[in-house]
């Protein structure tokens, strides 16, 4: 922007005070919220916050606001709007977590408020916090047998929890006595309030510094900044269309084989369109998507590849979105999402696939599932036995890029904000006991440039009684995939040794609801992310290095990338290369790899079976999708995953 030029009448420097000032009074917020809020979920950063304007359109969004929440809060306040038009007041707050309405899923409730300059309504703030439990079947409020939302949690609807600035008590302890910790619920009320009240504050701040329209024009000039600069850069790439499908494992409900998302992607002029036509019908589970969800899932995606913009409004115009009715991607009341976050990572994962052809310097692989961990029952170690929720996810890895690998143990693309829960703060407040968090080795995807490295989690279950265990989860079957002739990376899910017992038994990455006794033992891995680039291409040298650094074993290290290692010094974990064992091995493995991927899958069943061949031989050099838990072929799931691994990786073989 040039000195001279004008922004709705604000001159340069004003503009960018305003624009700055905006996002800062939303990080304010955040800070509000972790000081004063009740929840460890929150604490962790399950939550973002948003400026509106008078209409309900997003003007900032915070600086480490998860990407799940964004591209919604916008339909959520406009919702309000409607609810309440001609009916607000200076101190109103309002609740929703409607997802029907434009939410995610009813864990997020939003608190919203109108924000007045005298007697004129200019703005309003959002804040959005995941609470740990709604009600519901199960504790934590997901339950992946739900077919429908009645099973699933209390639905919010707009409604007022302060009036005028005064508490409405019996509309929060209503709200509140629907849940498994209503405690930590009021607490989390009043968190929320006052971190819209602290965006209230600020805007007020500016306009006594620089009057009511400058700031007004100011909120509405930022989103014409994005748009206009968005406009130009799609403008100038290339008119076109692309398209690809990715997975949901399966639909609990019906018979074996994965669930599509099909996206196409077409830019032409200065404006892109997706068309999610050919994308599966809603689901017998929590895993569908309703449109407000789905919307931010390409938001997100999209903007992962423009990261230098601020996130408001102006960026939403530039794009429109077709969805089939009911639909996986545009589910409508009552069907359940609960479990949205699993096609919003498939969507987020394809946009980034796409937009990776287009600007192939910022390419990127696939980048693992977000997962939850759900165990709930009552704590005996205290005499009231209350009632505990010990509510986890993990890091992972993100997809190797175009001359990059991965990263590393990193918070899940579903929300980059998000925090790795402190165990010890678990263990304060749950009696869960954590004896293993650790890097998994061999979870990165094979390529020229590895996927990131996930991690492994092993917990027990101390004093408890009346608990249960659920987990949601997705990539068991639809395992993370590589790009660029890269390897997928390993197959998520969950097993646990029952106390007593001396072997593991699989429950898979899809349950709810499952008894659990003190002593049980229970552990699950993140996978990695995909590989980009064929592995026999790596440096060797790379190669020994990630071995030294446990990121790869020895015996992967020849399997998926051909390089023979030598130990000089196992103590010190030094290996030297065996460079001419090196060229035989990745010759053979050349020769051989294609007509491993058409093996006939009961073969590779068999030997999987009998210990011949391990999961991660079956995925990466057959292309073969199992039952990991007693090694039985699924062969519609196979034949899908096949298809995505010949188009993805195998094509870009020499």
């Amino acid at each position: 922007m040039n000195n001279g030029d004008k922004l709705d009448g604000l001159d340069p420097v004003t503009f960018e005070v305003l624009k700055n000032s905006f996002i800062t009074s939303v990080d304010q917020m955040a800070e509000q919220m972790l000081r004063t809020c009740y929840s460890f979920v929150i604490y962790n950063r399950d939550f973002s916050n948003g400026l509106h304007d008078a209409e309900g359109n997003s003007v900032a969004q915070g600086t480490q606001d998860i990407a799940v929440h964004v591209g919604t809060l916008h339909f959520t306040c406009k919702e309000v709007i409607r609810a309440f038009e001609g009916d607000m007041l200076p101190g109103d707050v309002y609740a929703i977590n409607d997802p029907y309405a434009g939410g995610t899923h009813f864990s997020d409730v939003r608190l919203i408020r109108p924000i007045f300059d005298e007697d004129e309504l200019i703005g309003f703030s959002q804040s959005n916090g995941h609470w740990s439990d709604l009600g519901g079947s199960v504790p934590g409020s997901f339950d992946v047998s739900a077919k429908d939302m009645f099973r699933e949690a209390l639905r919010i609807t707009p409604v007022r929890l302060f009036n005028g600035g005064r508490f409405c008590s019996d509309v929060a302890n209503l709200i509140a006595a629907n849940t498994r910790d209503p405690r930590s619920i009021i607490g989390d009320i009043h968190a929320q309030a006052q971190a819209t009240h602290v965006a209230e504050r600020d805007l007020l701040r500016l306009v006594k510094k620089y009057g009511r329209k400058t700031v007004t024009s100011g909120m509405a000039a930022v989103q014409d900044y994005v748009e206009r600069a968005m406009r130009q850069r799609i403008a100038a790439l290339p008119d076109g269309t692309w398209e690809t499908v990715d997975y949901i494992d399966r639909d609990p409900a019906a018979g074996e084989g994965m669930i599509p998302i099909h996206i196409k992607m077409t830019i032409k002029g200065d404006k892109v369109y997706y068309d999610f036509s050919g994308s599966h019908a809603t689901i017998g589970s929590i895993y569908n998507s309703a449109p407000g969800a789905t919307f931010s899932a390409v938001a997100a995606g999209m903007k992962t590849f423009f990261p230098d913009l601020p996130l408001n409004s102006g960026f939403y115009r530039i794009f429109e979105i077709v969805s089939p009715e009911n639909s996986i991607v545009s589910a409508q009341w009552p069907v359940a999402v609960t479990g949205f976050l699993m096609p919003f990572e498939k969507i987020m994962n394809s946009i980034f696939e796409m937009w990776s052809k287009i600007i192939p310097e910022r390419a990127i692989s696939c980048s693992f599932n977000l997962e939850y961990l759900l165990t709930g029952g009552h704590d005996l170690r205290h005499a009231e036995k209350p009632i505990f929720m010990f509510y986890d996810w993990l890091p992972g890895g993100w997809g190797g890029r175009n001359g990059l690998d991965g990263c590393n143990a990193t918070t899940a693309c579903f929300g980059t904000g998000l925090m790795a829960q402190p165990v010890e703060g678990q263990e304060r407040v749950n009696p869960v006991l954590t004896t293993r968090f650790e890097i998994k080795q061999d979870s990165a995807g094979p390529g020229k440039f590895r996927g990131g490295v996930g991690v492994e989690k092993t917990s027990i279950l101390l004093e408890a009684e009346k608990s249960v265990i659920s987990y949601i989860c997705d990539r068991e079957r639809a395992v993370v995939w590589g790009t660029n002739g890269g390897l997928p990376s390993m197959p998520h899910g969950l097993t646990i040794r029952r106390a007593g017992e001396e072997r593991d038994e699989w429950l898979g990455s899809v349950f709810s609801d499952v008894p659990l006794r003190t002593g049980d033992i229970f552990s699950r891995p993140t996978a990695g992310g995909g590989g980009f680039g064929d592995p026999l291409d790596r440096d060797p040298e790379m190669v020994r290095e990630d071995v030294e650094n446990d990121y790869v074993s020895v015996d992967r290290a020849r399997k998926d990338y051909g390089v023979v290692l030598t130990v000089a010094d196992a103590d010190l974990a030094e290996y030297a290369i065996d460079i001419e064992a090196t060229e035989r091995e990745r010759a053979s493995l050349r020769a051989e790899r294609r007509a491993r991927t058409a093996t006939d899958p009961a073969i590779v069943s068999e030997m999987y079976k009998s210990g011949k061949i391990d999961v991660l031989d079956v995925i990466r050099h057959y292309a073969v999708i199992l039952d990991w838990g007693n090694g039985a072929e699924l062969p519609e799931t196979t034949r899908q995953f096949r298809e995505m691994h010949e188009k993805r990786t195998v094509s870009h073989w020499k």
